[in-house]
């Protein structure tokens, strides 16, 4: 799942505040490993100085939250295709 740093509306946000469990920094691209205590969950937040663009990757049960860390691009190319099949499958 793909998440986006942006409140959306309609959709209500925790108030307990992730604890970051492991970050790093490379070339103007910080990737952080958060813990959501109040429900459990791990994602992976990803944010890119140079282009000002973010995202966040909710970690699955099938998926090893290290690996999502240390390669989120990859992920994320995967969701996003998951979710266009899906999207056409709709029509």
């Amino acid at each position: 799942m793909v998440r986006t740093t942006a409140p959306q509306p309609g959709v209500a946000r925790s108030t307990t505040a992730p604890r970051e469990l492991d970050s790093r920094t490379t070339d103007g691209i910080q990737v952080q490993l958060l813990w959501y205590p109040h429900d459990g969950h791990v994602s992976v937040a990803v944010s890119d100085s140079k282009t000002a663009k973010t995202f966040e990757l909710e970690v699955r049960d099938r998926d090893h939250a290290l690996d999502v860390f240390h390669h989120p691009y990859a992920y994320a190319a995967e969701t996003r295709e998951v979710e266009r099949v899906a999207a056409r499958s709709a029509y």
